[in-house]
């Protein structure tokens, strides 16, 4: 997998294009306003047991594993999704997120079906320091996949995971530290993208707020949790939440600016292709696929 994604790398250089395949075939494209978002997947795990990473909640999991049942998701094997995003805003294609990277990730391979190379990505954004969000952004030799794109993530997540000698964060991360931008709450990513601040995942943890027009788009990353069980119980958190209190009321308050603003959203690790609306519904939400187009 990665020798293929370097010979075309290569290939790239010398001038070569390459063309998009239908619709579907590891990418998802859609329009936001006058932006092309495309969903480029980086592949999906299976195995062992939903429970406890994504139902954490002690004294609740046989509850939450009769909601996934009565909704046809089994609870083991589990299958997670991995789902970077590309926005095209006709000035910049900004990279949500790199994957796992390795023999695992699927992101190159699925960006070239999709028409595009790294040399085309001009920004790569990092919502947080978890491996399977920026193992892409290196290859074997530990050489920078994106070498054309301006990296940026935030200050306050940067911060954390430099002082905490992860092996990952210091291959992927540490070494292209001179070409980071680094951004709080509120900061322009590039013109019409937002970062919003959203802790709780992880300290720093940041969202991407697309905005296009009247059309509203949200890159939860990570922060949108689970698609079912988070939305239905708001007091539900993952085991992978490093402050399950603050995650909770990030997701909270997130969900309930989709539902209020009426804007599309994409999970990290929400069924694929991750792409819907929230609503809400009793006392809590409910996430709406996007109808798929090929």
């Amino acid at each position: 997998m990665m020798m293929a994604a370097g010979l075309h790398v290569g290939a790239r250089a010398q001038g070569t294009t390459t063309a998009a395949l239908t619709n579907g075939a590891g990418f998802y494209r859609f329009k936001l306003g006058d932006f092309t978002c495309m969903v480029i997947s980086d592949g999906q795990s299976t195995g062992g047991n939903t429970f406890p990473n994504w139902g954490a909640n002690p004294g609740r999991q046989e509850e939450f594993g009769k909601v996934l049942q009565a909704n046809f998701i089994p609870i083991e094997p589990f299958t997670n999704n991995f789902n970077p995003m590309v926005i095209d805003t006709g000035k910049n294609k900004v990279l949500i997120d790199t994957g796992r990277g390795g023999t695992n990730g699927q992101l190159l391979q699925n960006l070239r079906n999709a028409g595009l190379t790294p040399a085309d990505i001009d920004t790569v954004f990092i919502t947080h320091g978890h491996g399977d969000h920026i193992g892409g952004m290196t290859d074997a030799a530990g050489a920078s996949v994106f070498a054309n794109a301006k990296l940026v993530m935030g200050q306050q997540e940067y911060d954390f995971w430099a002082s905490q000698n992860n092996a990952g964060f210091n291959r992927n991360i540490v070494p292209f530290k001179d070409r980071f931008t680094f951004v709080k709450d509120g900061d322009e990513i590039v013109p019409g993208l937002t970062a919003v601040h959203t802790p709780g995942h992880t300290a720093g943890h940041m969202a991407v707020l697309a905005t296009s027009g009247t059309n509203k788009l949200m890159h939860f990353g990570d922060a949108g949790g689970h698609f079912l069980l988070s939305l239905m119980f708001p007091d539900h958190y993952l085991g992978f939440d490093s402050n399950p209190e603050n995650a909770t009321a990030t997701r909270k308050k997130i969900f309930e600016m989709a539902a209020n603003e009426r804007m599309m959203v994409v999970g990290y690790h929400y069924a694929w292709p991750g792409v819907g609306n929230i609503r809400k519904k009793d006392a809590a939400y409910e996430f709406v696929p996007t109808f798929f187009r090929f």
